[in-house]
């Protein structure tokens, strides 16, 4: 059976007394998380105190973003190395704001993948469809497209050490949800696509989904045979919601 992985991004927010806060109330509660894995991606800044308030338990640390050059001249940048050093476990790539508000195009996505795994970070790939490409029929279009671009680089092997994220753009922070069978679909579709290149990796690899998930809706998603847990925004902010979403999982 494949591991259940539950994933807080917490994007652009927080204070060192709201992370605190924060991280006190979900350590508390992550000891009634008996077999999902629980990670928590604090925005860089903040990726040493979080590290160090987690220590000793079995929540996980992973990052938002991750450069995709290992040093050099790339003011602005974090590279893996640096993460590894604090603590990370996980590097998000490829998130739909970082797609969309910064331009970043699935070869630069792809590059960031493979920074994480030359600094031994799982990376966590985002893939997913804007809404009128879901109306105009090409989810799958779409996403193949973005997983293409890591097979290209990468190959299929890599996926041994790497999650996926399944997030439709049109339900990021919006509310909106993909129905189960609407998101089951788009996950049978990404382990079916690599499965091609090799079936027992598609078989053992997370993918998660992304998009509105919430308490009152984890257990019905994670139910679908290829949903293995969740990438959580705006739910992952409260320790309580996002303790329910881990629970779920299990």
């Amino acid at each position: 059976m494949r591991a259940r992985l539950v994933a807080g991004n917490w994007k652009l927010n927080g204070s060192l007394e709201s992370i605190r806060s924060l991280m006190d109330g979900i350590k508390k509660g992550a000891g009634a998380v008996k077999s999902a894995h629980i990670a928590v991606c604090p925005p860089a800044v903040y990726i040493p105190e979080v590290a160090s308030l987690a220590a000793g338990t079995a929540i996980a640390v992973g990052s938002q973003n991750i450069c995709d050059q290992d040093a050099g001249a790339f003011t602005g940048e974090i590279a893996g190395s640096m993460l590894n050093e604090f603590g990370c476990k996980y590097a998000i790539v490829g998130h739909s704001e970082r797609r969309s508000l910064y331009g970043e195009s699935d070869e630069l996505v792809a590059k960031r993948f493979a920074a994480a795994r030359r600094a031994g970070l799982i990376p966590i790939l985002c893939v997913g469809e804007l809404l009128e490409e879901r109306e105009q029929g090409i989810t799958e279009t779409v996403v193949g497209r973005q997983l293409a671009a890591v097979l290209a680089l990468e190959g299929i092997e890599a996926f041994a050490d790497a999650v996926v994220a399944y997030e439709p753009v049109w339900a990021i922070g919006t509310g909106l949800t993909a129905s189960p069978e609407q998101a089951q679909a788009v996950h049978a579709f990404i382990r079916t696509k690599l499965a091609k290149d090799n079936a027992q990796v598609a078989e053992k690899l997370i993918i998660q989904y992304g998009g509105s998930v919430k308490a009152a809706n984890a257990a019905e998603l994670f139910s679908q045979p290829d949903i293995d847990g969740g990438l959580i925004g705006g739910a992952a902010l409260d320790a309580d919601e996002f303790l329910a979403i881990c629970r779920a999982a299990d």
